[in-house]
């Protein structure tokens, strides 16, 4: 017998996870904004650090739709990371003086405590991802 392999019927194509990482992004930036908007000070800094490891994982899956939860928590939260640690350097300081973009995605100033705040987003993200890939297949985790 020459059987086809099959993929489950609980695992979504990937064009399916891709469009619920784009609705992901767009909810995450949209959010990010309407903090920006209505908190001021450190609630607005710090529930930006989230969203930005939130936005960076929607973006993980977008780029690897198979990829687990906590593989795309732990590459956002790397990346995360290497972006604040790289502000020590001073180069994402001077590239944000030529880019608004650049300053957006960089930063330009290093603070600790964004360390703690790009976890918890990671943490998030992690959770969210994992009880939508839970609900279509409790092997993925």
């Amino acid at each position: 017998m020459n059987e086809k392999p099959t993929v489950s019927a609980s695992v979504p194509p990937a064009r399916a996870v891709r469009a619920t990482a784009v609705a992901a992004a767009l909810v995450t930036v949209a959010a990010g904004l309407g903090v920006r908007s209505t908190a001021d000070g450190d609630v607005a800094k710090y529930a930006g650090d989230a969203l930005y490891t939130v936005l960076i994982h929607t973006l993980v899956v977008l780029l690897a739709p198979r990829v687990r939860p906590l593989t795309a928590a732990g590459v956002a939260l790397a990346v995360s990371w290497a972006v604040e640690l790289a502000q020590l350097t001073g180069v994402p300081a001077d590239l944000a003086r030529r880019s608004a973009v650049a300053r957006l995605v960089l930063g330009s100033t290093f603070n600790a405590p964004d360390l703690l705040w790009y976890a918890a987003g990671a943490a998030l993200a992690w959770a969210v991802h994992r009880r939508l890939v839970r609900g279509r297949s409790p092997a993925r985790s």
